[in-house]
């Protein structure tokens, strides 16, 4: 190869190593904007609805209809299952990872909340119509009790004992079934009374609350 042909090929690679970051360039201000994904935003912080435990909303009416009588809801997480998902041994609820005898988070994630329509009546006190975060104070036997806390809007730990509404006894009971899963329920106690009660299961235990309605 004679050196004129070798001065040739070798300006043209030259050349052509020169253009490739110009192509590059070019194609890239080429693009549209709806082409560039951008990078998605961190999670805000304390949003349980992007984590990985359920969420849920019950919902009951006391008495004979919604005009007559009242509505209370309840929203919580759901805590893992008893048993781990990819096995191993069960966790164990109460008085392992919800101690005995201390106040703690009724749930996970954010605090759970109840919104009562009218004020309740349950063991002699009165609670006002209004919105309220519950929390729990197991006991080993008897002697547990539900707080209903003025202070909203949070995450559920820490708990915060400061700020109690009312703190009312639960009745606490075995069930013949482990539950997996913290399942809180409210129900009409008989029907169309002003009477209901709220039901706390979780392993083999069942806590609840019978109270009744004031208007």
């Amino acid at each position: 190869m004679n050196n004129t042909l070798k001065t040739t090929l070798i300006a043209v690679v030259a050349a052509l190593i020169c253009a490739a970051p110009l192509v590059s360039q070019t194609a890239e201000k080429g693009q549209p904007a709806a082409a560039k994904k951008a990078p998605p935003p961190p999670p805000l912080p304390g949003t349980g609805t992007g984590g990985n435990t359920p969420h849920a909303t019950t919902s009951a009416v006391i008495g004979p209809n919604r005009r007559d009588g009242s509505t209370v809801t309840i929203s919580y997480g759901r805590p893992t299952a008893v048993h781990p998902r990819k096995g191993g041994e069960p966790r164990k609820i109460w008085g392992g990872l919800v101690p005995f005898g201390k106040a703690d988070r009724l749930g996970a994630d954010e605090a759970t909340s109840i919104i009562l329509q009218h004020p309740i009546e349950t063991g002699g006190t009165t609670i006002p119509a209004g919105v309220y975060t519950l929390y729990i104070i197991p006991q080993e036997g008897q002697g547990s009790k539900l707080a209903f806390s003025k202070s909203i809007g949070k995450w559920g730990v820490p708990v915060d004992e400061a700020t109690d509404q009312a703190r009312v006894d639960l009745k606490k009971e075995s069930l013949p079934k482990a539950v997996e899963q913290l399942t809180i329920s409210i129900a009409n106690t008989p029907a169309q009374s002003l009477t209901g009660v709220i039901n706390i299961q979780w392993e083999a235990t069942q806590f609840s609350l019978p109270f009744t309605i004031k208007k």
